[in-house]
This record gives structure tokens, sequence and C-alpha cells, in this order.
């Protein structure tokens, strides 16, 4: 199957009540745990390439970012009968927008959450028209700074006001809305505890699929919570990366793996990484969805 839009696996996930995570792609290997995962779990799947990968040619060259994780996802979807989409994660300005749209990316989210209301809007709304005129590309927004965990921001950080959150998506025409309810990017220095009436609340005046950003390491209890409450994608990236590099701790200096040849190498992080994130379909509800 060829790559598919945001909104045509979001739509099927309001319409179903569940949430399909958006797992974040760095190489061919995060590509392939996720296809893989996909597969036996017959579930959609979101791919995302977040916004440093468009700029990462400058240091590592062209064939090390967003553009060949476009090529590599474009390819092996088209070997499956599943949906995929290609999101672009967190982009900060229109040149990664334009970048994505040129590569065939299916979706982008333009993140302006960092700027105040009215300059969130002119951005979004600049992004929404750019994404209309390349085909219809549904945008996801973010409106509620959605910080570091390291930094505490899950604690700190104000939460989006529903009536704002209406709106900004009147406003702008973002198909989809990244929330700050509680979550932060990275590893938690304590316990998330996601405001699930916020959620409920936003999902009403908004009415449009919700985003859930820093997934990793937040219970599982509260993301079945969040999910009822009207959360339709949820992003992951610290736990797959973690996963990814698991068979590797605790391997002396001196263990075979070390010399093991590179396509060896990498068998057991894919799998790992594609059993966390078929954890997560489960968890979602998307699995046997597809």
């Amino acid at each position: 199957m060829s790559l598919v839009k945001l909104n045509e696996i979001l739509d099927a996930a309001d319409r179903g009540g569940y949430a399909v995570p958006a797992v974040n792609a760095y190489n061919a290997d995060t590509v392939i745990a996720m296809l893989e995962a996909a597969r036996e779990a017959r579930s959609p799947i979101i791919v995302q390439a977040y916004d440093r990968l468009f700029d990462s040619d400058k240091e590592y060259g062209v064939l090390h970012n967003a553009r060949a994780v476009a090529a590599i996802t474009r390819e092996l979807a088209a070997d499956t009968d599943l949906p995929v989409a290609l999101h672009v994660d967190h982009g900060t300005g229109t040149d990664t927008i334009l970048r994505a749209i040129r590569w065939g990316y299916t979706s982008a989210m333009i993140d302006g959450s960092t700027l105040d209301f009215e300059g969130n809007v002119a951005l979004t709304k600049q992004v929404v028209s750019m994404c209309n005129t390349a085909g219809g590309l549904p945008v996801e927004g973010e409106l509620g700074h959605v910080g570091s965990a390291r930094s505490g921001d899950e604690a700190t950080g104000a939460l989006t006001v529903p009536e704002e959150a209406a709106e900004f998506v009147r406003l702008t025409g973002v198909y989809a809305l990244a929330v700050m309810v509680g979550s932060a990017h990275g590893r938690y220095k304590l316990p998330p505890k996601l405001n699930i009436g916020r959620i409920a609340e936003i999902k009403e005046a908004a009415g449009v699929p919700l985003v859930l950003h820093g997934g990793s390491g937040i219970p599982d209890d509260q993301i079945k919570l969040a999910i009822k409450a009207g959360i339709r994608k949820i992003n992951y990236a610290t736990d797959v990366i973690s996963a990814y590099y698991e068979p590797f701790r605790g391997k002396a200096y001196d263990d075979p793996i070390w010399v093991m040849a590179p396509d060896n190498f990498v068998i057991e992080p894919i799998k790992s990484a594609k059993e966390f994130i078929i954890d997560r379909m489960n968890l979602c509800g998307c699995a046997g969805r597809a």
C-alpha cells in the first residue's frame, strides 16, 4: 500500500475510540521495527521524523536525514497492505515543511507553541495554507507548550485552555491538535499525572483528534483514560530508543557482538524495539484495526 494521509488513520481512530502510536524514526532500523510491528499486530502506524533530521545532512551527509527516512518508509510501506502515514514531528518553520512536502511526507506538525497565541496562529495558518496547496496534507498544531521532563516542565507548564483550543482550531484550520495536559518529552523525574478531565474538555470544545506528546513513561492506566477522553495519537521516542539499546546493555568489551557484521548486529535491537511498539499498539487499542 502506498503511504496514506494522517486523517485516514486518525479519522478511523476517532470513530473507533482508540489511539495510534506515532513513533520517531531515525534510520532504517527504526523504520523496519515500526513496520514489522504494524505487520505482526495488524495495526496502522505513524512514522515520524523530528525536525532535527531535516537539517542533519549538514553534519552527516544527504543520506542521513529525513529524506532517507521518507524513502525507506515509502519503499517498505509499498510491500504491505497496512495504513502507514509519514509525519513531521515538531516542525519549527516553513523551511522544514517545504522539504517534507518535497520528500513525500503525508502530514506535518508545525510547533508554534513557544510563541504567543497570535504568533502561533499566524505560523500555523501559514503552514495549513501551504499543505492545502500541496494536496490537502493534514496539519497538526500545538497549543500549550509540551516541554522537557528533565526541566520538570510536566509539572509547571500551563495546561491548554479548552476555549483557546477551539478558537485556535477555528482560526488555523488544523486537522489535529497537540495539547499540554501534564506530559513532557524525555525521561520523567517523577511519575506524570495527566489531567484527564482537561483532555475531555478540550476534545469537546475543539472537536478534532487530540495528540499526546511525551508518551514514553506514562503509566498504562493513564494512557487508557487519556484515550477514552479523546487522545487519538500518542508520540513515542525515548522508550523506543531505550528498547533499541536494551540488548547491548551490560555487554563486556570482549563480547563477540562488537565484531559482528552490522546486518546481524542490529537484529536483536530491531526485535526489541518492535516488541515495545507492538505492546503500545495493544495498549492503544489499534492492534487488529488495519
